[in-house]
Parts: C-alpha cells; sequence; structure tokens
C-alpha cells in the first residue's frame, strides 16, 4: 500500500547566517520585497552537507559544489564578489559560528533590490549562505526501507529553454509541480521524464538502476543537473567492481529493474521500492553496498576518500 509521501520540511533556526561578507542575525537576514529575484527567480544556489566525524565537522565535496555554484552565476551573467577559496572559508566560519557539528548548507547568490524588468543583468548581486540541522531530505524511513514514487505528467523543462546545468533557482518551479502531484497521488517522490519521453530526474535527485549487476544512469545530455553524489557514487561503483553506465533510459526500464535508487546532496542515497505501483522491493545488496560506504565515506570513516571532505 503506497504511503502518502508528504515530508515537509520545518526549517530550524540558529544564530547566524552569512550576507555579503558578514556574519548578521538569523531574524536580521532580510530582503526588500522588490528584489529582482523574487520576482524573477533570477538566482543560482547550491545544497551541500556538513557530517559530524571523529576529527570534527566535515563539509562532503565542498570546493567541488563552490566551483559549480561559480559556474552557475557565470552562465546567468552573475559577476560574484568572492573567489572559490573565500566563500569555501565563509562556509566553515557559519558552521563554526553556529557550533554545529553536522548541517545542511544553502549558499545563494541572487539579483537583488534597484532595477526592475526582465534582464537581470542591471540589478546588484547578492550572496547569502546559510546553514541549518537538516535530517535526510525523504526520512529516516525512506533510506532503511526505500520509497514509492511515480512518474510525473510534468516534464523536464528543455535544455534549450532552462539549462540543466545551471542550477537556478527559476528552474525549480517545475520541480514543484512535480512534487505537488507526486504528494497528491500517494507518492513520496516523482521521476521526470524529458521531452523526449527519456527518464531524466527526479524533483532534487539524479537517478540509478541495477539490472544483472550494473548500474545506469541517464546522461547529462538528457536534461539532468550533473549532480555530486551523483558523481561521487559512480567513483565509489567502479572502486568496488560495479560497471557502471551512462545510458538513456524510458519508464519501463525503472518497472523492470533490480534495484532502483535516488542520490543527491539532500536526499543522499536513497532507494526505491515501487515506481508507478510496480514493485521493485526492499531495497538490493548493491543498493545497500553503496549506501553504506557512502555513509562511511561521508562520516570520515573511509580515508581513501579523505580528499573529499573540508574539515572545518
Amino acid at each position: 500500500m503506497r504511503e502518502r509521501g508528504v515530508y515537509a520540511m520545518s526549517l530550524p533556526t540558529v544564530d547566524k547566517i552569512w550576507m555579503d561578507g558578514e556574519l548578521v542575525d538569523w531574524d536580521k537576514a532580510q530582503v526588500h520585497v522588490l528584489t529582482h529575484a523574487l520576482h524573477y527567480g533570477s538566482g543560482v544556489f547550491e545544497g551541500i552537507r556538513c557530517y559530524e566525524t571523529a576529527d570534527g565537522p566535515a563539509v562532503f565535496r565542498l570546493r567541488d559544489h563552490m566551483e559549480r555554484f561559480e559556474r552557475s552565476a557565470k552562465m546567468l551573467y552573475m559577476e560574484l564578489a568572492y573567489s572559490v577559496d573565500e566563500m569555501v572559508e565563509a562556509v566553515k566560519e557559519t558552521i563554526r559560528a553556529n557550533k554545529l557539528q553536522s548541517c545542511y548548507i544553502r549558499p545563494l547568490a541572487f539579483r537583488g533590490y534597484g532595477v526592475m524588468g526582465l534582464d537581470p543583468v542591471p540589478a546588484p548581486v547578492n550572496v547569502i549562505i546559510a546553514v541549518w540541522p537538516w535530517d535526510t531530505y525523504l526520512g529516516e524511513d525512506a533510506l532503511a526501507n526505500g520509497v514509492d514514487v511515480g512518474i510525473s505528467s510534468w516534464r523536464q523543462r528543455g535544455i534549450n529553454s532552462m539549462p540543466p546545468a545551471v542550477k537556478a533557482t527559476g528552474n525549480y518551479l517545475n520541480s514543484s509541480f512535480a512534487r505537488i502531484e507526486a504528494n497528491r497521488h500517494g507518492y513520496a517522490e516523482a521521476i521526470l521524464l524529458n521531452e523526449e519521453g527519456k527518464v531524466c530526474e527526479g524533483t532534487g535527485e539524479n537517478l540509478f538502476i541495477v539490472r544483472d549487476g550494473v548500474l545506469s544512469t541517464p546522461p547529462v545530455s538528457d536534461g539532468l543537473l550533473e549532480g555530486i553524489t551523483r558523481d561521487s557514487v559512480m567513483i565509489i561503483a567502479d572502486d568496488l567492481g560495479y560497471p557502471v553506465l551512462e545510458e538513456s533510459l524510458v519508464r519501463t526500464d525503472l518497472y523492470t529493474a533490480d534495484e532502483f535508487f535516488m542520490t543527491g546532496s539532500a536526499a543522499e542515497l536513497v532507494p526505491v521500492r515501487a515506481v508507478d505501483g510496480h514493485v521493485i522491493g526492499t531495497p538490493g545488496p548493491i543498493t545497500l553496498d553503496l549506501q553504506a560506504t557512502f555513509f562511511r565515506v561521508v562520516h570520515g570513516e573511509e580515508e581513501a576518500y579523505e580528499e573529499w571532505l573540508d574539515r572545518v
């Protein structure tokens, strides 16, 4: 029986948010109602996690995230006032200021107050970094037992309409449509197809299936975000001896998979139990092996992947 897939995030408050080079009180981190990004979605962001380890808090692949953040800004003609090195240090500073051992991290650059209209370039660029405690996106039970998902009636945005390489705030409106639809149909998450009907991604996750011991994931050219957790899992799988293919998939490939899981900074590595009512079953052995290894990596228990951890 399907469970209603509503996972609302109750946002806990912490002491400080980093705004344009300064730490400000959480309640004072405010913008004008005529901020350009509020009206037109002219912003870029990242989702990153900091994990507790035996040697203190460590951010997973922080530099890779901040480099993607910078690339996204460049593609939207946003000149950031801070280098990658400065933003990496700002993330650490914000975590330390809030005395957190683990947290979710949200860098955001957006077109601010000063002009109105569809050309965003004249508007100033503001940068913020917020951190807060946040458990895994789809819930702890999802990690252990998997989730039910459904193919959305909404298609993923076209690559020549809203380029998926830009992790832009406005890009996620159709993800919101798909997530609302999934929740109303009793699914934990939606799967979006691209305009050609090929499997693309979840509303905020990349996708992997396993068949006959081989992992398959859609290629970036099919319109998905080039996820950093996706890349990490592909490297870990290769190191563990599991073949990985980047190949186009159709919805029936999901129905007939031996195993199916989703990856993302917020969701981490979540098994899929069923797709459109087609039962895949409990998390399979390859999924569980990858999941266990991934969590050992992010908690600093796998020395071979230490370079992925930025110690706070």
